[in-house]
């Protein structure tokens, strides 16, 4: 995709190198064809198939009589949330290739909507199938130079590749218009597009808030099950993330909601009318903003970590504690160039005792403490966090 290497492809390779099908899942527009095709490029042997496309749907009516000649092809199926119904027959299929010594790279599902929402509606591939998220481009897939332009417009590739950044905002608008009025309704969840369009630009004025669901219901007029619904889906289409709280077993009161982001910036600046980097400069939420930033991209590179954030009535807080085993590596995120750790990050720190502890900041560059504070510039993090892979 214009000369960018999307970090994922080789481990996509790999997997399929094993298992009989792998799902490559994540939002809408984020360049999951693109890379598929890319990688069907390299393995040769490919069939394409869209299933919004009327003639792959037809080729699809008898997919055992399609599908089965093909079992020494890598078969792409994208938009599979579309027919989940499938699974059942691709079940048998890959279990026929077992059988008859045909056990890895068989097929590659697309999809925008989590696995555990493609559960509830298809046959379990359990012990088949690995997944995997392709997120929008992140710093890592990028250059140094590229980061304010990433957080502005942020990472989906149409909106980063703009020429302008009008047109990055304009793609962006019939972005959250198409997935309000079309995508989630292939998946079953209608309604009306201003109400629903409401809802998520009150999300995006809550960004890094504790959830309150009862509080989002009494200001919209969707009911508070109805809210509930729609987060779900909106978390499960990759377009919101609730970061639930860190428990440490220390006696004191602990946050026990998740707190709610978008997690693109470039859509929160759209629904919060931020347009440009001055726009961003002086806005309240430009703090908010930089911290999911941040948070996305060490998720990024931690992709077998737990997220997690800490937060005490006290006031101790970490933004983001990530788990993996007895390990815990803890994150305070500062938008200033010139971060100040308050009273509350050490008290977080003697409570929770990580193995690491970070703050990401605006800072022209990395060091550490004497007291072991690794201080980081995003674009050190691949290099600095390459050691917890």
């Amino acid at each position: 995709m214009l000369g960018v290497e999307r970090s994922i492809e080789h481990r996509i390779i790999d997997l399929l190198s094993f298992f009989p099908a792998v799902a490559v899942l994540g939002p809408h527009q984020c360049g999951k064809t693109t890379l598929a095709l890319q990688i069907g490029d390299k393995l040769g042997d490919t069939v394409y198939l869209d299933l919004e496309n009327v003639t792959d749907l037809a080729k699809l009516e008898d997919s055992g009589g399609y599908l089965s000649p093909l079992a020494d092809k890598l078969v792409i199926l994208d938009k599979v949330q579309n027919r989940p119904d499938l699974f059942p027959e691709l079940r048998e299929l890959i279990d026929e290739g077992r059988r008859g010594g045909n056990s890895s790279g068989r097929f590659l599902f697309l999809g925008s909507a989590s696995h555990e929402l493609l559960r509830q509606s298809g046959e379990s591939l359990a012990g088949r199938i690995a997944y995997l998220e392709l997120t929008p481009f992140r710093l890592h897939e990028l250059a140094a130079g590229d980061l304010d332009r990433l957080w502005v417009r942020g990472g989906f590739p149409d909106s980063f590749l703009a020429p302008a950044d009008a047109m990055s905002r304009e793609w962006r608008r019939n972005f959250v218009d198409t997935y309000l009025s079309r995508d989630l309704g292939q998946l079953g969840k209608t309604g009306p597009l201003p109400a629903m369009r409401d809802l998520i630009t009150m999300l995006a004025h809550l960004q890094g808030s504790i959830l309150n669901v009862s509080s989002l219901a009494a200001a919209h007029e969707f009911s508070r099950v109805a809210v509930g619904e729609y987060l779900d889906l909106f978390e499960q289409t990759f377009v919101i993330r609730r970061l639930k709280p860190y428990f440490a077993n220390i006696g004191k009161r602990l946050a026990k909601r998740p707190k709610v982001y978008l997690r693109d910036t470039g859509i929160l600046h759209y629904l919060l009318g931020i347009d440009s980097e001055d726009d961003l400069r002086g806005h309240p939420g430009r703090g908010a903003s930089w911290e999911i930033f941040v948070i996305e991209e060490v998720i990024s590179l931690l992709p077998d970590w737990q997220p997690h954030f800490y937060r005490t009535s006290q006031g101790a807080e970490f933004d983001l504690v990530m788990l993996r085993g007895g390990k815990k590596l803890a994150f305070e995120i500062k938008v200033a160039t010139n971060p100040v750790l308050t009273k509350g990050f050490h008290e977080a720190r003697r409570d929770v005792a990580p193995d690491e502890v970070f703050v990401i900041s605006r800072t022209d560059e990395s060091w550490t403490t004497a007291a072991g504070i690794r201080y980081v510039t995003v674009p050190d993090l691949p290099d600095l966090l390459a050691e917890f892979e």
